[in-house]
């Protein structure tokens, strides 16, 4: 929720809690407790966590500014509050630039193709604004499915123009978060040389996996290599297709619409036709029956205070029947919601002296919402990104940690913390799991496999332009943030230019907009970060290759991952519980053949 007066509060408090934290960060008396902790006398009485606590909490102290002189602080401090209301005003810029827009039309032949439900929603929508005809706006649930399948060109050039300009000085230069980007990364890279890094890139990878931001790169690269051939088949495609539809010169706003197209020719199949399988009850028991089956947990639905009517409590238990924790499921898109999928944790899992809690944490998406009285129907992208949020809380709520600062996703690398969440996207592929979790909208019956055949068959389709699509935002940032940018120069846009002229086979418009609404890097904690999608991938990649070797719903492997991932938290490194899981160090292969990438 994002209304006025809750914005007023929230901005308000925002920089109380940021300079909180940043004074704790410098506070010299807990600092010299750990360094005492550290001491060699000291620290042989700690077991293996307690040190890994230690070493983690004197690592975040440095860079938290604690080694700099006072004046240096003070600036240190400064710089993170200006940083925590830039990234603020950065989302609220999006989100009013995603509100302030809106498409009306009550020509037919305009809105031809669109679906029944999508026109339905529209209709809705412009009623409750007094007009006939049809309202579109650029929440996800209203604009994906008009690119896919609206034949009107105008109407998807139009769309796509709003999308791609929001909150930036083509839609609104007062919602224009250019100035924005340039500020946040003047100041990241303050904050790097404060502490003697060369750039924040540097100072961001101290507590990630990757050693560097070559490796990194080197890394996507290696990707792009693989990626690219295929990549170049995808688009050849799509040549071949615009041309019956007269299309000379494929723009951004056709790419959608094309492929579907292709998609239904090559597998005889649509996204429409599989999204009638999948209502919100079916999907959410198959989930918990998935769950149940891999790692032994019941998962049911309780009353609580909710912020929305469309929120719901659950709750967690192991399978002796103990409760070991809560979370809250708010899955639909409504107006200043921020947009996106994300889980965060509201509670970690501790124990200390007689005081102990469980876990709990927020699971949210932007989906359709139910209508005409009927639950909603999600597209299997929408059961995938279910799926993958819910791993991310499995991670939280499964832990077996009871040290606060390491317990759940807490102090996990960056770029491990998508592993149980990618983890969990395979399962949408098994056909035991999507068969149970099926029921035509009409007919009531199950999904027939023949149908689920389509979806395997077309499961990497167009995945070569899909992987470089994450290369190039991945590349973006880590240059980005790196000593091959300089924040000065104020050329964000040329920068990513450069990067799509190595790595892009689709080329969008010059006007395109792309930074001034990438909220990963600049209003979340992914700033050179952004790889981590890719990394983790790899590593989600090759431990679900040994549930495919030992059997995809195996209690045996699953109580392992369990145990070895899921429930250490942060309390060891992600490469050592990798490791322990899988008896050996990550490798690229799974994830190639995982894509069709492996040729």
């Amino acid at each position: 929720m994002n209304s006025e007066s809750l914005r007023k509060e929230y901005n308000k408090n925002l920089i109380k809690i940021t300079n909180y934290y940043s004074e704790l960060a410098q506070n010299l008396k807990i600092f010299k407790g750990y360094q005492y902790l550290k001491e060699k006398e000291r620290n042989v009485g700690l077991n293996t966590i307690q040190k890994k606590i230690v070493n983690d909490e004197l690592k975040g102290f440095e860079l938290g500014g604690i080694g700099l002189p006072k004046n240096k602080r003070e600036s240190f401090k400064l710089i993170k509050s200006n940083l925590s209301k830039l990234s603020s005003q950065f989302e609220e810029n999006i989100l009013d630039s995603i509100n302030e827009f809106s498409l009306y039309t009550e020509s037919k032949i305009e809105v031809e193709g669109v679906p029944e439900e999508v026109l339905n929603k529209a209709r809705m929508l412009a009623k409750e604004n007094n007009k006939k005809g049809w309202l579109f706006t650029l929440d996800v649930p209203s604009y994906i499915p008009l690119m896919q399948y609206a034949k009107n060109r105008k109407l998807r050039e139009d769309m796509y123009r709003a999308y791609a300009t929001k909150a930036s000085e083509l839609s609104n230069k007062k919602l224009d978060n250019g100035p924005c980007i340039n500020e946040i990364l003047l100041l990241k890279q303050k904050l790097a040389s404060l502490l003697s890094y060369e750039n924040y890139a540097e100072m961001s990878l101290v507590t990630k996996m990757a050693n560097s931001s070559n490796e990194v790169i080197k890394f996507l690269n290696k990707l792009a290599k693989k990626a690219k051939p295929h990549a170049k088949k995808d688009m050849k495609d799509l040549n071949e297709i615009a041309k019956k539809f007269k299309i000379d010169n494929i723009e951004a706003w056709d790419i959608a619409y094309l492929s579907e197209i292709i998609k239904e020719k090559k597998f005889n199949f649509s996204d429409l036709e599989i999204k009638n399988y999948f209502p919100k009850p079916k999907v959410l028991n198959g989930l918990f029956k998935l769950v149940n089956k891999i790692y032994g947990v019941k998962i049911l639905k309780k009353n609580a205070d909710v912020w929305h009517k469309d929120v719901e409590f659950y709750e967690i238990y192991d399978n002796n029947n103990q409760s070991i924790g809560h979370f809250y499921l708010d899955l639909y898109a409504r107006k200043n919601k921020r947009g996106g999928a994300w889980m965060d944790d509201a509670r970690a899992r501790f124990k200390f002296d007689d005081m102990h809690s469980t876990p709990i944490a927020f699971l949210t998406c932007n989906f359709s919402g139910p209508s005409r009285g009927k639950p909603a129907y999600f597209t299997h992208d929408e059961v995938i990104t279910l799926f993958h949020e819910f791993g991310h809380g499995l991670h939280h709520l499964l832990t077996e940690i009871d040290n606060y600062s390491v317990s759940g996703i807490k102090n996990v690398e960056w770029d491990a913390v998508e592993l149980p969440s990618q983890f969990m996207e395979n399962f949408c592929w098994e056909w035991s799991v999507i068969r149970d979790m099926t029921e035509h909208v009409d007919t009531k019956k199950t999904m027939p496999k023949s149908l689920f055949n389509k979806m395997i068959a077309a499961k990497n389709f167009q995945s070569g332009m899909q992987t470089l699509r994450q290369v190039e935002f991945a590349l973006f940032d880590i240059l980005l943030h790196s000593s091959k940018y300089d924040p000065k120069s104020k050329n964000f846009l040329d920068l990513l230019e450069k990067v799509r002229n190595d790595i892009a086979v689709v080329r969008p418009p010059k006007w395109n907009r792309f930074p001034h609404s990438f909220s990963h890097i600049f209003a979340g904690g992914y700033a050179a970060g952004y790889y981590s999608y890719k990394w983790a991938e790899v590593l989600s990649a090759d431990v679900y290759s040994l549930f495919e070797e030992k059997g995809v719903f195996s209690r045996t492997i699953g109580k392992k991952f369990r145990r070895e991932v899921l429930a250490r938290g942060g309390s060891r490194s992600a490469l050592k519980s990798f490791v322990a899981f899988r008896g050996r160090k990550p490798k690229i292969d799974a994830l190639l053949i995982h894509s069709g990438l492996n040729s």
